[in-house]
């Protein structure tokens, strides 16, 4: 199974994503893999500074941007729900969304890595 089935598999919107590359799998696996190391660069852990949230909106709303980019939708819409939350002063229901989608994030970029390597 191609890494584009896997991703859909976990509820990923591919096609979405491939039409705004004009269907150019090609580029759309490259970018997958600068999608890694987006996330890695920007990991926002559930310990986060609930007193200054800036670096986390900063690192959510990256994640979020690459992540709709390239319709990986479970991350885009819980990391929208984080920024939102963040934004709205209510850093407890962001730590609990993280909770919720980082073991998601971790089965996608798994997936991503294994067809990487």
């Amino acid at each position: 199974m191609s890494v584009l089935d896997e991703l859909r598999e976990l509820g990923c919107d591919i096609d979405g994503g491939l039409k705004r590359l004009n269907n150019n799998e090609a580029l759309y696996t490259r970018l997958l893999g600068s999608f890694v190391k987006t996330i890695k660069a920007h990991a926002v852990q559930p310990d986060f500074d609930a007193s200054d949230c800036t670096e986390a909106i900063e690192h959510t709303h990256a994640i979020k941007g690459t992540a709709g980019n390239l319709s990986i939708t479970p991350i885009y819409e819980g990391y929208t729900e984080i920024v939102n939350q963040l934004r709205a002063g209510q850093p407890e229901d962001a730590r609990q969304r993280l909770k919720e989608v980082l073991p998601v994030q971790e089965q996608i970029i798994q997936c991503i890595e294994k067809h990487m390597a």
